[in-house]
């Protein structure tokens, strides 16, 4: 998401770094090509003219203060930073928890949203924090719509009461109701109610949400937006504000918007914050929303936190403490400890979402790598290593010809794919070699097995001219 903003962020500041010295002229231009990129993006006109308006005022004051700094441009970046991050919401919402158990939450949207899938997403985060959520089947507008929920919390291992007339019978208000006393009588901490929705707004389903949540009580209220409907994702999350009223926002659909302008606008057009970005179809592919971290991705520095979070609860602390040692002890790193991080990398979800948290790696030759990487290679990769003996994991040295072929054959892979595993493994234990005695990285060195190739580095530019990186996330880091 948010690629063709990011990459007018970058073009704009990559001009305002060439200018050494910034003028207030170059306040200007800057503010313009920052309301244009907003606009195109989705964003709604007033909150870019506000915004735009906030950056121009503080750089216009700090110009002085920033043109005395070794890199002028930094001072203004950092000031977009901070502006975009307080037009997400400043800060991470969490759910309020309810003084006494359970603690309710109501979902409320349009339909087509996602909500259904959202529940799962929200039932499997609270399930995995240790919590005992129950989904409660409330829409009894939409056919199917009780089976589908009843599929979704199959799918998480999560329970579903639902009315035992089935589909499109009963009343939404009872259910919810009902529900909310099972989970009490059950001891469910967590109650997750399932609302119907419509195709548009109208009196009606304003007043099946409003009966809910006046029937039960609810300690959040959730309204659940697709992020690709731009604009009309404002019209309609004040329409619902208005109608029924909500406590913070769910962005659904992140993975599929190149835009993004929902995220920035809802915020400041409703009031309430952005809890919760679900991007993509897998049950994890759902978290809290933190506006610095969307700050920062937007601005092409990458989302490291989030990378770090994921790779803490992917990889076995054991594995990874027994692996350290390894590395401190000067002991070969094998493909059986490859093995083991391939399997935990690929508990992480995607790949390219993954590489696409690093800074500048969406733009340039490196978002042309990841939009080109086949999420499949892990699973060729780990086919080949499986298909090797103990023996042979442990040692590389031993794979002939007839051992190749052989492995090649068990995996379903041809001949040539294995040897390019193995030499790329082989050109990593040499990396690992090298970063033991303290060396650093080899220049040139191959991408670890199943692991995408990245561009070479640039030459050095001789000192005489200035050197300014085509990637605004490097630029940053630079200045």
């Amino acid at each position: 998401m948010f690629d063709s903003l990011t990459s007018k962020f970058g073009s704009a500041f990559s001009s305002l770094r060439s200018r050494g010295r910034i003028k207030a002229s170059d306040i200007d231009e800057i503010v313009l090509e920052i309301k244009t990129a907003l606009v195109d993006s989705d964003v709604a006109l007033e909150v870019a003219e506000k915004f735009t308006q906030d950056i121009k005022a503080r750089s216009i004051e700090s110009l002085d203060t920033v043109n005395k700094s070794i890199n002028p441009s930094q001072g203004i970046f950092e000031i977009v930073n901070q502006e975009l991050t307080a037009i997400l919401g400043g800060s991470a919402r969490r759910i309020r928890i309810a003084k006494k158990s359970p603690t309710v939450i109501m979902r409320t949207g349009l339909q087509g949203a996602g909500k259904t899938s959202l529940a799962g997403k929200l039932a499997f985060y609270l399930k995995n924090q240790g919590n005992t959520p129950l989904l409660v089947a409330s829409d009894l507008q939409r056919p199917n719509a009780v089976t589908q929920l009843q599929q979704v919390g199959a799918s998480v291992g999560v329970p579903v009461f639902a009315p035992e007339a089935g589909n499109g019978v009963g009343d939404p208000v009872a259910v919810a109701k009902a529900g909310k006393k099972f989970a009490e009588e059950k001891f469910h901490n967590f109650v997750i109610v399932d609302t119907a929705g419509r195709l548009g707004v109208d009196a009606e389903l304003m007043e099946q949400a409003s009966q809910i949540r006046d029937a039960i009580n609810p300690d959040e209220i959730l309204f659940v937006v697709d992020a690709m409907v731009g604009q009309d994702a404002v019209k309609t999350a004040q329409a619902f504000l208005t109608g029924v009223g909500f406590d913070a926002v769910v962005l659904t659909k992140l993975d599929g918007d190149a835009r993004g302008g929902a995220a920035l606008s809802i915020v400041s057009q409703t009031g309430k914050p952005i809890m919760f970005a679900a991007t993509g179809e897998k049950p994890g592919d759902f978290d809290l929303f933190y506006p610095e971290r969307m700050a920062s991705r937007i601005l092409g520095m990458g989302d490291v936190a989030t990378l770090a979070e994921q790779a803490k609860a992917a990889f076995d602390p054991d594995v990874s403490k027994k692996l350290e040692e390894k590395f401190a002890s000067g002991d070969e790193f094998t493909l059986v400890d490859f093995l083991g991080q391939l399997q935990a990398i690929k508990k992480m979800g995607s790949m390219s979402k993954m590489l696409g948290m690093l800074p500048g790696m969406n733009s340039g030759a490196m978002k042309k790598q990841l939009d080109n990487f086949d999420e499949s290679e892990l699973v060729r990769t780990e086919a080949i290593v499986q298909s090797m003996t103990p023996e042979e994991r442990d040692d590389v040295k031993v794979l002939n010809g007839s051992r190749r072929a052989r492995i090649a054959k068990g995996s379903g892979r041809s001949v040539p794919e294995v040897n390019n595993l193995v030499d790329r493994f082989v050109g990593a234990q040499k990396m690992m070699k090298q970063m033991q005695k303290g060396g650093g990285m080899p220049a040139g060195m191959p991408a670890m097995p199943g692991m995408p190739a990245m561009p070479k580095a640039n030459k050095a530019v001789p000192p005489k001219k200035k050197s300014r990186s085509g990637n605004p996330a490097k630029r940053a880091q630079e200045s």
